[in-house]
């Protein structure tokens, strides 16, 4: 059977049917016993699996995830959650350089299935210290996996594998995605880690996102079909480990290639991807490729700065007119463009109410 829920709800799902399953399952970080239960992905769930499984934590992030790790090598498979992705930097030594490592300094006798959910995007003026998309940062670290979900469907089908997973896994949600509607089954499945999805075949150009900037391309992809581009969009889903089959087959097929980042370009996702696709067809490109993130700055804080901070939905047009040399009329994305006025830069929709 498919529902169509939330993508918060398709999380919160998840782990009652895992928990249910699993009883070595514990979810713990602070505000998973908050009434607004992290954006509703862990609402009532104590009420359920009681505060010994479910588990609101005094503030100590390295402490904290110094416990988890502990945990999961004596056979629990902790799910520790953070609002927001900077709260986590307090725990680098601890991810980097112990969960990362676990594993392969005890020659594959330990494991740490350990998964950390982290917060990451946009919202209510947060700023330089609360708005970053950090995937890059994590992604560097051999022995880490890292996915991004970017609708319903996959936030379950990735979370599943996520928490099955024998290694500690980094499992990114942007906080505008958790509203956003999908079908989803009812049942458990699972989502393989390392593959990613061709979610429409085109000929013209390869377009390769993830998380939320996948859903802002997918605002203009009227646009593009009005204007008779045919683009293949991949959405990455895991970012290490990186398809790369998918997305060179893709690439070999259109020549021609367009990153949108989440976060900045500089050392970051979308600039492991052109080196891959450059290193193996940088001979049979119409074009170099293009990478679209966010400005090479610290966050704004105010609207006013941030409506050019990032991506803007023109600026993805304007890049795949000088890809495709194809013109995309101007009535065309008059019709179709949606609008985008200065409140949206923090405030998606009216229910986006903060700051938990």
């Amino acid at each position: 059977m498919i529902e169509t829920i939330k993508f918060s709800e398709a999380i919160r799902s998840t782990f009652h049917q895992m928990m249910k399953k699993n009883k070595n399952i514990i979810l713990i970080g602070l505000g998973t016993n908050d009434p607004k239960g992290i954006f509703g992905t862990t609402a009532g769930l104590s009420e359920s699996f009681g505060t010994n499984r479910v588990i609101e934590p005094p503030t100590s992030e390295a402490a904290l995830t110094g416990i988890c790790i502990g945990a999961a090598v004596r056979g629990l498979r902790p799910v520790l959650s953070h609002q927001r992705v900077e709260f986590s930097l307090l725990s680098l030594e601890q991810i980097i350089n112990q969960a990362a490592k676990w594993n392969f300094m005890s020659g594959g006798k330990q494991k740490v299935p350990l998964v950390i959910r982290l917060i990451i995007g946009k919202g209510w003026g947060q700023g330089p210290q609360h708005s970053q998309s950090l995937e890059a940062l994590f992604a560097h670290i051999p022995g880490l996996k890292v996915v991004a979900p970017s609708n319903a469907y996959d936030a379950k089908g990735l979370l599943v594998s996520s928490i099955n997973d024998n290694g500690p896994v980094i499992y990114f949600e942007h906080r505008w995605l958790h509203n956003i509607k999908g079908r989803v089954p009812k049942k458990l499945y699972s989502i393989k880690i390392g593959k990613a999805k061709v979610i429409q075949k085109g000929k013209d150009l390869t377009i390769v996102s993830f998380s939320d900037a996948l859903i802002q391309l997918m605002r203009i992809n009227k646009v593009l079909k009005m204007s008779g581009i045919s683009s293949e969009i991949i959405d990455l889903r895991s970012i290490r480990p990186l398809d790369k089959g998918t997305i060179l087959k893709s690439v070999k097929k259109t020549r021609n290639l367009l990153v949108l980042d989440n976060g900045w370009k500089s050392f970051g996702v979308s600039s492991e991807i052109i080196s891959i696709v450059s290193e193996k067809l940088s001979g049979s490109l119409k074009s170099n490729p293009v990478r679209l993130g966010v400005k090479e700055m610290p966050i704004p804080s105010t609207r006013v700065l941030a409506k050019d901070f990032y991506i803007d939905l023109r600026d993805i047009l304007s890049s795949i007119e000088k890809i495709t040399k194809k013109r995309i009329p101007v009535k065309t994305i008059n019709k179709y463009l949606p609008s985008q006025n200065i409140n949206e830069v923090d405030i998606p929709y009216k229910d986006f109410t903060g700051p938990f």
